[in-house]
């Protein structure tokens, strides 16, 4: 494809007809095996709770002194807090992560500051309950489950439930992949990256509404229907708003992978969930949702009979068999005995004509004898 075919497409100048319906075995397979990487990354790196889930403390201060990791380690071991997470960040900056300070909070700080030669108010500290953390990840499930059920009952009201049901097979796809990614990755979850998995299971929904209410519209045409099947209407739905939901998710994609790459370290957060979660969003909406329906729909009695009939209709005809020439049946001895009789192969041998009784014969001419 040309560059300015490619163009014109985009703006929807060009009109073209992909087979996603036919190719949904394909699709199938595709989210099957990122869903099989999610769950691998699940189980082989597990999610990189933040402390607003887990709970625990977060200590940060600049590094005058120039400490290094196993001066740190030692200090926190005279606490008791010899499994603390000690990391070093551009030799400027020391990163501790520990449980939460309790009651040696001032001692610990006092410890540290002094090592590193700066003064207590320098620290900056974030310090979770683990009561406080429980009640984080609590609530946070609690808002994805109250956003998937009102989603299903929208879906169920404006639509039909098996539309319901492939909207919610899709925001599952996208969630569990988005997870796993951030599981392989090693990228730590905020609570805004909760914030960021439900913008995208809501952007999600948008598109696949937009391409049911297409589906729905194409679909109340009785003859569209009993011509190209069930399927054969949501694939030439999907290719009639498939440039609107790419351009729609291109325009989105290009802000958001500008900050994951100038911005700073909790808008890169952010913007790595938004991004992945948008693109999976796209994807699964067409590749996803819009198959799901149509084999849900199939197995309608109505739509096998539909489906039953448009196969009839492709059948080829048995063609009827020319009677062979002279010419052609040259070189042919069975041909040419064909032909020489004048009649098809393979059929029966030509039955004789009956002979003519013996008698007098008429006169030509309309006079008769006297």
């Amino acid at each position: 494809m040309k560059f300015r075919d490619a163009v014109a497409l985009f703006r929807g100048q060009r009109d073209f007809h992909l087979d996603i319906i036919g190719k949904r075995r394909w699709w199938f397979m595709l989210s099957a095996f990122l869903l099989l990487i999610s769950a691998g990354g699940f189980f082989l790196r597990e999610l990189n709770l933040g402390i607003d889930f887990e709970g625990g403390a977060l200590i940060e201060y600049e590094n005058r002194a120039g400490v290094t990791v196993p001066e740190v380690q030692e200090t926190m071991a005279q606490f008791e807090r010899a499994d603390a997470i000690v990391q070093i960040v551009d030799g400027r900056e020391v990163s501790i992560r520990t449980e939460s300070l309790g009651d040696q909070r001032s001692a610990i700080l006092d410890t540290l500051a002094q090592d590193a030669g700066i003064a207590t108010s320098d620290i900056n500290v974030q310090d979770v309950g683990p009561r406080w953390g429980a009640q984080i990840s609590r609530k946070a499930l609690q808002g994805l489950f109250i956003f998937l059920v009102v989603v299903s009952i929208y879906v169920w009201l404006r639509f039909e439930w098996k539309m319901s049901v492939a909207a919610l097979i899709a925001m599952f796809h996208d969630l569990i992949i988005t997870a796993g990614v951030y599981a392989l990755v090693g990228r730590e979850v905020t609570p805004e990256t909760v914030i960021a998995i439900l913008t995208i299971l809501g952007y999600s929904l948008y598109d696949t509404v937009v391409i049911f209410d297409k589906i729905k519209e194409n679909a109340e045409s009785l003859s569209l229907v009993s011509r190209e099947t069930y399927s054969g209407t949501v694939n030439l739905s999907l290719n009639q708003v498939m440039m609107r939901s790419v351009n729609t998710s291109l325009v989105t994609l290009l802000p958001i992978g500008a900050l994951l790459l100038f911005g700073g370290d909790t808008l890169k957060n952010f913007a790595f969930a938004l991004f992945v979660g948008l693109a999976l969003g796209a994807y699964s909406s067409i590749f996803v949702a819009a198959p799901v329906v149509a084999v849900l729909k199939e197995r309608e009695p109505r739509m096998a009979q539909i489906r039953t009939r448009a196969v009839q209709r492709e059948r080829p005809r048995p063609a009827l068999q020319a009677v062979p020439t002279a010419e052609a049946a040259e070189g042919e001895p069975e041909l040419q005995a064909v032909a020489a009789q004048g009649r098809s192969p393979g059929s029966g041998p030509r039955r004789q004509a009956a002979p003519r009784r013996k008698g007098r014969k008429r006169p030509r001419s309309g006079k008769r004898k006297r």
